[in-house]
């Protein structure tokens, strides 16, 4: 039974294509060095290559933009969208399910540490509709699953944290973790972050796929810090002391604020530092014994990190 992947060449497509082996195909805008069979396309034009995906009976969209500011979001909010929907109507004209792959942001985000959102929970639309990414995931997911009922599509949401491991090759999950090694890390805020291994996250999509029945949504969680544990943790794989100080939620606000008028140079996006003061948890209900998802420890995960940033930047 064959899965095309879209957004094969990034992050998380690449480690589902190594797991799904020969039942995968990818969906590349320009060919991959793999011997994976390739359709060429992009996800908002599925009429141009759905004859060559023949056959094909689950989409996992994996393919979408990240970028976390206010600034040039355009683009990005109608790609995660309208990408969606047309992977809705793909997957209706070659009568296969669809996996939408999300984020744990639509519903994980909280003022407090002490909160976790189930495959339930309501979205957190309250707090993380100011930030065009998350809101353009819950928008695709919510026009997503509308659109499928109304075709008849068999779809899944499937929501992981930010995504740590080795093979991040565009330098975009592993942003944090670099911080550390590249000594740009200027403060520690108090807020929080949840993380898990992209190498599990692909096992569990890779055993979904091949499930005769879904439910409509899973999470699939790892770990969750706060950044001050966080970048320790880093900084102790690494060998780094991480002496960084911590900054009182008031100044990071008032940073952002004031980012949010004027640039300011050598601190990150006003969108960033806004949600570098709040907490990331969430849970699963069924993915564990439905997914056999079972992430492995966040030290490996780290450690793994560390040591594949280190021999990229030892390579270039």
């Amino acid at each position: 039974m064959k899965t095309l992947v879209t957004g094969a060449s990034g992050f998380l497509g690449r480690n589902l294509l190594e797991v799904l082996g020969d039942d995968a195909v990818a969906l590349v805008r320009t060919p991959l060095d793999t011997k994976v069979p390739q359709v060429k396309g992009t996800p908002l034009e599925p009429d141009a290559w759905l004859s060559e995906a023949k056959g094909v009976k689950v989409l996992v969209h994996s393919a979408g933009m990240v970028h976390h500011s206010r600034h040039h979001s355009e683009e990005m909010v109608r790609f995660n969208i309208d990408s969606s929907l047309a992977m809705v109507r793909a997957a209706k004209a070659l009568d296969a399910r669809l996996v939408l792959v999300s984020t744990s942001g639509t519903v994980g985000c909280f003022e407090h540490a002490t909160i976790e959102a189930d495959e339930h929970s309501l979205y957190a639309e309250a707090l993380v509709g100011r930030w065009p990414y998350y809101l353009s995931k819950i928008r695709a997911e919510e026009q997503s699953r509308k659109l499928a009922r109304q075709l008849g599509v068999e779809m899944t949401v499937v929501r992981p944290p930010v995504l740590l491991g080795p093979g991040d090759t565009l330098g975009r999950s592993t942003t944090n973790v670099a911080r550390v090694l590249n000594g740009r890390l200027p403060f520690i805020p108090a807020g929080g972050i949840a993380f898990t291994d992209v190498r599990d996250v692909a096992q569990a999509l890779a055993t979904l796929s091949k499930k005769t029945t879904w439910r409509d949504t899973y999470h699939l969680p790892g770990t969750s810090l706060s950044l001050r544990t966080f970048f320790e943790r880093v900084g102790e794989v690494a060998g780094i002391p991480v002496v960084q100080p911590d900054v009182p939620t008031f100044v990071v606000k008032g940073l952002a604020a004031l980012g949010s008028r004027v640039p300011i140079k050598k601190l990150p996006d006003p969108v960033v530092l806004e949600m570098s003061m709040c907490h990331w948890g969430f849970k699963t209900l069924w993915s564990h014994e439905e997914l056999d998802y079972r992430p492995r420890g966040h030290r490996q995960t780290l450690s793994d990190t560390v040591a594949w940033l280190r021999a990229e930047q030892a390579r270039h």
